[in-house]
């Protein structure tokens, strides 16, 4: 089913039912899809929902570049037009930003909380990373110098498209020009001031081999979100619950249904 909410349009579905509602939140690049088999088994004891963020999936593109407090608000929105006051949330990396920030700025929409390879903390800079960006950055104001050189417009676009391809992320090089100003402001957001304000009960499964957010992230989350425990999955990466579909599950049946 599709919404209009904030300027964008929204894939979501629902299923199950129940007196409780479950949350899933897809991570940057993935939609709601990636946590089906999740679904399909908590389904049977909850109402379900789940959605595509908006510049992925089945949802439209966001109408400007977005923050991920514009993502928040808009799935608090949603909850709103669903009549769903409170919520359990199972959430996947940049879905895991979201997450966090919904729940730090609508405290008691989210009564538990599952987060697994959740963004939000920025690495420290590299003095490569440094010099890096310091490259680009003054190779870019030469090339968009260029544009104001009457008959030099489109050479300057086309070294600053060679420019983003030679220095930017695979993430960002696979967006639409507009998904990648959106990109940009996320990945830029750190949400570690926001952590102390979850009041939710809080388990975070983490692979120990995560590369795109490594685990001293989930360590550091485990310290500063106040009901927070950290369990680590030994021989998995970012994808962790996917790699061990059977423990995740177990272990978020025993968090939120007590087993059941």
């Amino acid at each position: 089913m599709n919404i209009q909410i904030n300027g964008a349009e929204l894939f979501y579905e629902i299923q199950g039912t129940g007196e409780r509602t479950l949350l899933m939140l897809h991570g940057w690049g993935c939609d709601h899809s990636v946590f089906q088999f999740a679904a399909q088994v908590f389904a049977s004891n909850m109402q379900v929902v789940s959605l595509d963020f908006p510049g992925h999936g089945s949802s439209g593109e966001p109408p400007s570049p977005w923050s991920v407090s514009d993502y928040a608000e808009q799935v608090y929105q949603l909850l709103q037009k669903l009549h769903i006051s409170n919520c359990d949330v199972i959430a996947h990396s940049f879905g895991g930003r979201v997450a966090l920030m919904l729940g730090a700025n609508h405290p008691g929409v989210i009564n538990r909380l599952i987060l697994t390879g959740a963004a939000g903390i920025r690495r420290p800079a590299t003095p490569e990373g440094k010099k890096k960006s310091a490259r680009y950055q003054r190779l870019k104001k030469m090339v968009t110098w260029l544009s104001i050189i009457p008959g030099f417009q489109k050479v300057s676009e086309k070294w600053l498209e060679v420019l983003r391809q030679k220095f930017g992320s695979r993430d960002y090089l696979a967006l639409s020009p507009s998904m990648r100003q959106t990109f940009i402001k996320v990945v830029n957001e750190d949400l570690t001031p926001l952590l102390p304000q979850i009041q939710s009960p809080t388990i975070l499964i983490w692979g120990e081999e995560d590369e795109a957010t490594p685990l001293w992230m989930g360590q550091i989350m485990a310290e500063k979100i106040p009901d927070a425990a950290l369990i680590p999955f030994e021989g998995c990466g970012h994808f962790a619950f996917l790699q061990q579909p059977d423990r995740f599950i177990a272990i978020a049946k025993n968090f939120l249904l007590g087993g059941r």
